[in-house]
């Protein structure tokens, strides 16, 4: 990413869900929130980037529906929605478990902390990010006089720092207590050996029993004559904004890739799997993404 602008994907991805929430109907994940934290004059930007309609046929590059996505609807990407309802589904599955720590890695804009008094209550919870976007939510909360006891920021590049040295500045983590963390629209950009350093610092960092859950990407999306042209194209798009993508796995084979790093792979939803249980007979244009699968991993 730019380091000295926030990320992209961070206020794109929060732009995704403001917009569905103010216009549609049911909902799969409704964060009425985003659209407060985005700024006014970026979210107007935004909008009008993410309703081109060149644009718009990059972000839906293989869909799992061979329908039409209507002009306009770039601002549906499902995967967002689909990955943040699973995830905080299972941290609502976890607090009734006992679980006290919520670890969140690529925080972008997210707005959990505030949206969720109920498990607040019982949750600390870690706001893992970039400086440089971190530093852009923080002044923005800031405007917005948003703040939360619990609620704790971490700035770590994780291209160059360790989550382990990284997290074990704030003194209100525990690492002797059971956490989940998640870890969305992250994985695709980094490289394979800083997923697994991710990973393993998780299992360091966090007891047996402690869960994470994560989105990747089909190693066959970066494969040119296995992948899409759409798919093609979004890679070449997100190559000249600087915020490439580089990394997918086999989902036939991830689950022996975690158990090497000291996980269990519990659930591992494919785009089937993700368009029956969040988009089946939707009629909007919501559908899951053909390249696109969420994990869920405990450690071991």
């Amino acid at each position: 990413m730019n380091e000295t602008k926030a990320s992209f994907t961070a206020i794109s991805t929060a732009c995704k869900r403001a917009y569905h929430s103010l216009h549609d109907n049911p909902k799969i994940f409704d964060d009425y929130l985003a659209c407060r934290l985005i700024p006014d004059d970026m979210r107007v930007r935004m909008e009008h980037h993410l309703t081109d309609k060149e644009v718009d046929e990059i972000e839906h590059a293989g869909s799992y529906s061979n329908q039409t996505i209507p002009t306009g609807s770039l601002v549906k990407a499902t995967i967002v929605l689909s990955r943040s309802r699973y995830t905080e589904d299972k941290i609502e599955e976890a607090a009734k478990q006992g679980v006290k720590q919520y670890v969140i890695l690529g925080a972008g804009l997210d707005t959990f902390a505030f949206r969720q008094p109920i498990l607040m209550k019982q949750l600390e919870v870690f706001e893992i990010d970039h400086p440089v976007t971190q530093e852009f939510k923080l002044h923005r909360l800031a405007e917005l006089g948003w703040k939360h006891p619990k609620l704790h920021f971490v700035p770590i590049d994780f291209t160059k720092e360790n989550l382990v040295v990284g997290l074990t500045r704030s003194s209100a983590y525990d690492r002797n207590a059971k956490s989940i963390f998640s870890w969305l629209g992250v994985t695709a950009y980094l490289t394979r050996e800083e997923i697994f350093a991710t990973l393993t610092s998780i299992t360091k960092i966090a007891p047996v029993g402690s869960a994470v859950v994560f989105d990747y990407m089909d190693s066959n999306a970066f494969i040119p004559g296995k992948s899409s042209p759409e798919m093609q194209k979004k890679l070449e798009f997100l190559r000249k904004i600087g915020e490439p993508m580089r990394t997918g796995f086999n989902p036939s084979t991830l689950a022996e890739d975690l158990a090497n790093l000291g996980f269990r792979l519990k659930e591992n939803l494919s785009p089937p799997e993700i368009e029956r249980r969040y988009f089946q007979g939707r009629t909007d244009g919501y559908h899951a993404q053909r390249y696109e699968y969420i994990a869920y991993a405990t450690v071991e």
